[in-house]
């Protein structure tokens, strides 16, 4: 056969010629980037630069943009910054950049103008949105061969979601060192929620359906209804002592448990949000201190911190509304904070913790670090709020800690309470906890 290649040989070279052949019309700069590698001398300097840009990165996002944003723009910006990275995406002259990102233009102009027109997108226009973000993901796929393109239908889906939200009238955007805090109308302006990402931290009633603000004394909604557990458990604790003369509060929200207050009762709010205290003291976005408690003071700080620290004070009752989060602080939920807790409570006062999470099984952990200090615990899951889109009532989990069972009063008697035991739970301490425990346990509860 000398010198000839047999059919086999050849269809092998004329495939390895094609498959060659595409990838160079395909890849473009791909083949061009190993040729850019910094040489073995400068690798040092390399990872140095690369290394300061990463410090840089992490002094904007850290310390300036809660500063210069009101939302989490960086990582969008970082996600179309990354897709304008990848080989291949600048290249070209500008007016052809211009045109392969021609959608990004036009999406930012519709978002520009909608304050101007007033614009708000109701609910039925919810489907149509959805389905418009199913087409735009498969455009993307289509177009995932060209950077520039693939980066700005990215910016589209990013501002797309960011900006139309069916039923959400956002008022007020803030953002602090602990996140990013929404103020909005929904159900056609009757209602008002507090949202802190996308976890409901307070809802009031602002307005009839005729578009009538309302009057009076704001009743408390989502997981601090009355009727609901939060609402038994500081009623048990005042029906126990005959009254309640102090009371602590951790964790502010919209202030929705201000209206549990009483006259004649001494109510104090520890709060680590600045942009949460200033947003609950605003009568413009929510009334609840205002009408309920409008001469209670507010403690700026770590609550575990403040409340050792607040004047040797003894409290009948202290509320501890801090992890309903994605994200707990665990610090709060130790033996060594318990015993914290209880040096600042009254000798038949009681603690009530507010669990509810999408998470985490924490009924348990409570019952854990109860025990260990020798409290008994008794823990009620809402059954009956299951129509928040109708009476905006939400379910809670809670925990309710006392010395002894008499301390409890009429609770232990009352329907949906059981005394619980923390089983083969360990009390969390400063020095151990168990997030992915937790996360098990409620995963595999359901």
């Amino acid at each position: 056969m000398g010198g000839q290649f047999s059919p086999a040989t050849a269809s092998r070279h004329r495939r390895q010629a094609a498959t060659k052949h595409g990838a160079s019309r395909r890849d473009g700069g791909y083949r061009r980037t190993p040729r850019r590698r910094p040489a073995p001398a400068l690798l040092t300097e390399f990872y140095l630069w690369t290394s300061f840009g990463g410090v840089l990165g992490g002094i904007f996002a850290g310390l300036l943009a809660p500063y210069l944003f009101n939302r989490t723009y960086e990582y969008p910006i970082l996600v179309v910054a990354a897709l304008l990275a990848l080989p291949g995406a600048l290249n070209g002259q500008l007016r052809q950049f211009l045109w392969r990102i021609w959608p990004a233009f036009v999406v930012i102009a519709a978002a520009l103008m909608q304050p101007l027109l007033d614009v708000h997108v109701d609910e039925r226009a919810a489907l149509p949105l959805q389905l418009g973000l199913v087409l735009l993901v498969a455009w993307m796929l289509l177009q995932r061969r060209d950077p520039a393109r693939l980066a700005a239908l990215a910016v589209c889906g990013l501002v797309i979601t960011g900006v139309w939200q069916p039923g959400l009238n956002v008022i007020e955007t803030t953002r602090s060192f602990f996140g990013v805090h929404r103020v909005a109308d929904i159900n056609g302006g009757t209602h008002r929620l507090l949202y802190h990402g996308t976890t409901i931290h307070g809802a009031q009633h602002v307005r009839d359906a005729d578009g009538t603000p309302v009057a009076g004394r704001p009743e408390p909604l989502t997981y601090y209804y009355f009727g609901g557990p939060i609402s038994d458990a500081v009623a048990a604790a005042r029906a126990a002592q005959s009254g309640l003369k102090s009371v602590a509060a951790v964790g502010l929200g919209a202030g929705s448990l201000a209206c549990h207050r009483h006259d004649g009762e001494n109510w104090t709010f520890f709060e680590i949000d600045p942009e949460v205290v200033r947003l609950a003291r605003d009568p413009a976005m929510f009334s609840f201190l205002s009408s309920c408690a409008p001469a209670a003071p507010i403690v700026l700080g770590d609550a575990r911190l403040t409340l050792a620290g607040s004047n040797h004070q003894q409290f009948d009752l202290i509320v501890l509304d801090a992890f309903s989060s994605d994200a707990i602080p665990t610090h709060l939920l130790t033996r060594e904070a318990l015993r914290g807790y209880l040096a600042r409570l009254s000798p038949h006062g009681t603690i009530v913790m507010h669990i509810s999470n999408r998470h985490m099984e924490l009924a348990k952990v409570v019952a854990a670090i109860g025990s260990a200090e020798g409290l008994v615990t008794f823990v009620k899951a809402d059954g009956k709020a299951s129509q928040f889109v109708t009476d905006f009532h939400a379910a809670a989990l809670v925990a309710v800690l006392a010395r002894n069972e008499a301390d409890l009063g009429p609770l232990p008697a009352t329907e949906g309470w059981r005394k619980t035991d923390a089983g083969t739970v360990v009390a969390w301490t400063d020095d151990y906890s168990d997030i992915i425990g937790a996360i098990v346990r409620k995963k595999l509860a359901k």
